[in-house]
């Protein structure tokens, strides 16, 4: 019998992230959340983009970062408590119209409602990432990496350890890691790398045209609702 293989990924947490940041999570055994590395200005740590009108705007949670050039994304706090408000305005009067807003507005509302309770961009996004989850059938656990006490500074040794303390057999990641993730380093250490591939999304009904992949994936909820996981890849058809 061939051992039991585990696939995970490790990655920054997101707000609201695109269709393909969840598609990620329904691929694998494990998601662990790198949250305990440096946060990154103008980034989707803190922002993301919906369809509008007048074309793509960005929903942005304000930070705190000023003198803070070094923080980790889990030590990144809210600089304005009245975020939440703002983007559920935003979304309200650019999807009003959208096929599915009476169902997936009050789901949003409610998410967004719970995320005033909170004071760290990390544990927003984490509510907004399990959530959403929740609504797609998305049942992968996840967890953060400081859950792992790995003790590596180096970037490669790091992702290998956190690998081998969640008992990984296989390790995915985004396209852009190609730069610098070192294959035959975790092939030593008998962990696979896979890529992930995001081409190959399918269109749906979405307002405000031309079509756009790459916004946030309340985006695909509003427009279509419980069939939003016909659009992705990974979630159970």
């Amino acid at each position: 019998m061939s051992p039991t293989r585990k696939k995970v990924i490790i990655t920054q947490s997101n707000y609201i992230p695109w269709k393909g940041y969840f598609d990620s999570i329904a691929l694998v055994d494990e998601f662990i959340l790198y949250d305990d590395v440096q946060y990154t200005r103008r980034d989707w740590r803190n922002r993301n983009l919906i369809k509008t009108y007048q074309g793509l705007q960005w929903l942005t949670i304000p930070v705190e970062v000023k003198g803070k050039y070094f923080q980790k994304i889990k030590e990144t706090k809210i600089s304005d408590k009245n975020w939440a408000d703002d983007h559920l305005k935003a979304i309200k009067l650019n999807y009003a119209k959208a096929q599915h807003f009476k169902e997936v507005f009050p789901f949003l509302e409610n998410i967004y409602q719970k995320a005033k309770n909170f004071v760290y961009l990390s544990e927003i996004n984490y509510l907004f990432l399990s959530e959403i989850c929740k609504y797609l059938d998305i049942h992968t656990p996840m967890k953060f990496s400081y859950e792992y006490p790995y003790q590596s500074e180096d970037r490669n040794l790091r992702l290998i350890e956190i690998c081998q303390l969640a008992n990984a057999t296989d390790y995915y990641s985004g396209p852009a890691a190609q730069s610098y993730l070192d294959i035959t380093l975790f092939e030593k250490h008998n962990i696979k790398v896979h890529w992930l591939d995001y081409s190959g999304y399918k269109e749906y009904a979405q307002l405000h045209p031309p079509f756009e992949h790459k916004v946030s994936i309340i985006d695909l909820l509003l427009n279509e609702g419980k069939n939003s996981k016909q659009f992705l890849k990974y979630t159970t058809k």
